[in-house]
């Protein structure tokens, strides 16, 4: 378990955003560059206190979200994972990365303006498409509260005729492939508590997702609070599968696996999402496209990254990995960016994944806007900005909270 795979050490940070040769079964071809894995990756460790963890349920190919007040068009959705969205006459709101803190990430979405204040979690959005770019997991605690919370904002926003949307970040993927260099510890204990609320939670995968985020915090409270009578080496037996788990940390880190592995539980529900998503005339997507991305085909690279954290590719010793990451667009040369939006028919790009000491801005004439200001406790603890669209405007929204460090920028993963 203490294996890290070495896949990771050799990936250039810089790399641009890369899918490896298809993953599933029926291959057709395969992309214009390629990250190759290699052998002796990390075993992936199974834990279960029960019985298995359900899957989610699959999304649909194409679907429509209706308006209940009939005064817009419905939310069309194509693709699976969704890739295309024509959402007319909506105001739409991108958030950068949220990292593992939830204090932080329930600030954003109040910013924005489709998260009530009174502690409920409930939608104000109303017809608002918003959209989360990615790096939920790694260096906070709440992650999975996380990523049930923008679940249960998508059910709720999908009544009023709104929708949530989120493309998957390197994290995601990274924690996929089983590095979990950049996991708090609170993160491994969430993942141990989570596993054990599904084993007891009997109204399948759906429901205990989405109530998560209301028995997270309290589940928390209760672990800090017995955690004193925690030994350092308590054993705990798990004789159904024949494995003995040293400590805590070691229980965490089997869940972890469990869950995230491809065809995990929580695999399956990253795969709902895509890396690269477009919106009307707009892009989100993590860290960038590039226009051989638009060549290849951007519905095909997400149904590729997706079915490979289903667990449906190949079994090979020497696995190819999806790699989704760059350096962000911060060294763009704009005649590229443009060349790419004009192949996608949009008029800009919304890119998460380096923080910006400075704030969200815009480059290329507005065409390219990064947002991730690094609002995470653990990275810069800075005042969350949100992104807001109407009418192909967009504009800068900041929370009038402002913890912000003042740590520099480097090498950033």
């Amino acid at each position: 378990l203490a294996e890290r795979p070495r896949f990771w050490s050799n990936v250039p940070v810089d790399i641009a955003l890369q899918s490896n040769k298809v993953l599933c079964v029926s291959k057709t071809r395969a992309p214009p560059e390629t990250l190759r894995g290699k052998k002796g990756r990390a075993p992936m460790a199974s834990l279960s206190f029960g019985s298995v963890p359900l899957r989610p349920s699959r999304p649909r190919k194409t679907s429509e979200l209706s308006c209940p007040d009939g005064g817009l068009k419905p939310i069309v959705v194509r693709g699976d994972p969704p890739t295309f969205v024509s959402a007319p006459g909506r105001r739409i709101v991108a958030v950068g990365d949220l990292h593992g803190d939830l204090a932080q990430t329930r600030c954003a979405l109040e910013t924005a303006g489709v998260l009530s204040s009174d502690g409920q979690d409930l939608w104000t959005g109303g017809g608002t498409v918003l959209i989360q770019l990615g790096d939920v997991l790694d260096r906070g605690e709440d992650e999975i509260a996380i990523l049930s919370l923008l679940r249960s904002l998508d059910v709720q926003a999908n009544r009023e005729g709104g929708a949530v949307f989120q493309v998957n970040g390197n994290h995601e993927t990274m924690n996929v492939e089983g590095d979990f260099r950049y996991v708090d510890p609170g993160a491994f204990e969430e993942c141990a508590d989570f596993l054990e609320y599904l084993d007891d939670h009997g109204n399948g995968w759906e429901q205990a997702f989405i109530s998560w985020i209301s028995t997270s915090e309290r589940m928390k409270e209760n672990r800090r609070m017995s955690k004193s009578n925690w030994g350092p080496w308590k054993l705990l037996k798990v004789t159904s599968i024949g494995v003995q788990i040293l400590g805590q940390r070691q229980k965490g880190v089997l869940a972890r696996s469990t869950l995230l592995r491809p065809g995990g539980p929580l695999a399956w529900e990253l795969a709902r999402h895509p890396v690269i998503l477009k919106v009307n005339n707009w892009v989100f997507c993590h860290g960038g496209v590039l226009p051989h991305h638009v060549a290849y085909g951007i519905e095909q690279l997400n149904k590729e990254v997706s079915c490979w954290m289903k667990g449906l590719g190949e079994d090979s010793d020497d696995p190819e990995i999806p790699f989704i990451a760059t350096r962000g667009y911060d060294s763009v040369i704009c005649s590229i960016a443009e060349e790419m939006l004009e192949s996608l028919e949009a008029n800009g790009i919304v890119v998460g994944h380096t923080p910006q000491h400075n704030g969200a801005n815009s480059k290329c004439d507005n065409k390219v806007w990064c947002i991730d200001v690094g609002m995470s406790s653990g990275v810069f603890s800075s005042r969350p900005e949100v992104l807001e669209i109407i009418d192909d405007r967009a504009k800068v929204l900041r929370s009038q909270t402002d913890f912000f460090t003042g740590l520099e920028v480097t090498g950033y993963l």
